[in-house]
């Protein structure tokens, strides 16, 4: 959140001297809040300047300080709540799973879609012919079941998969651009000539999955070697150390 202020004319902060009786203590002045002045008059005496405050600039100053602290303090408090908050909720379109079969046709590598596709707890086992090269940029996907699907030559560009299940679903030529598969159940799924760029698989069952020919730069590789459900074989694909 940016605030700007309007710059300080040269007169703008006001300097009175303190007559001796009131000077602090180096201590004191450490322990005394933080003010801002921004008074437009002027006034001297004999013994040091003395900032007088206004109150022109305080409460806007106020209100921003306010803002941060309180978004921080609700972000450290509750991380896992302030990232579900930006999900929206569950669409109530009574086809809203079909709408997978037609797919988004716009802004298919940045995640732009002309509608948003929301198709959590949507149940496409042994889907095998509705899908296939369909575009699903930024499609909800959480919890929805692909087990068997053919998702061959499927764009899913930041689509969310969170917690989904995909065993044995066919990924061969699609392209998964920033796919949150956070927790997703891939066993057995096949990535033939798969563009995994960028995805991220943490948590992810990958027992028995096929890295035949996929595409993925090196640091991708490196991330997804971190997951320990990958056997011999898929290790020895991707040339995990």
């Amino acid at each position: 959140m940016a605030t700007s202020l309007a710059p300080l004319s040269q007169t703008a902060l006001s300097l009175r001297r303190l007559p001796p009786t009131r000077r602090r203590s180096p201590a004191s002045e450490l322990r005394s809040p933080i003010r801002v002045a921004c008074s437009g008059q002027r006034s001297a005496s004999k013994e040091g300047w003395e900032i007088k405050e206004s109150t022109c600039c305080v409460k806007e100053l106020r209100n921003v300080a306010c803002g941060v602290l309180a978004v921080w303090a609700v972000t450290a408090a509750s991380p896992v709540i302030a990232a579900s908050q930006r999900l929206p909720p569950l669409s109530t379109e009574p086809n809203r799973c079909e709408r997978a079969f037609v797919g988004n046709t716009i802004g298919q590598a940045n995640g732009v879609y002309d509608k948003p596709i929301d198709l959590r707890f949507c149940d496409y086992t042994n889907e095998k012919s509705n899908l296939k090269g369909k575009s699903l940029a930024a499609a909800l996907m959480s919890d929805a079941k692909f087990d068997g699907a053919d998702m061959s030559e499927v764009v899913m560009s930041k689509a969310y998969a969170v917690g989904a299940s995909f065993k044995g679903t066919d990924f061969s030529n699609a392209v998964l651009d920033r796919v949150n598969f956070q927790k997703a159940d891939l066993q057995g799924a096949v990535f033939k000539n798969t563009v995994l760029s960028a995805s991220t698989f943490n948590e992810a069952q990958l027992q028995d999955a096929v890295f035949e020919d996929t595409i993925i730069g090196y640091v991708d590789i490196q991330k997804l070697c971190t997951n320990t459900t990958i056997n011999a074989d898929g290790r020895a694909t991707l040339g995990c150390r």
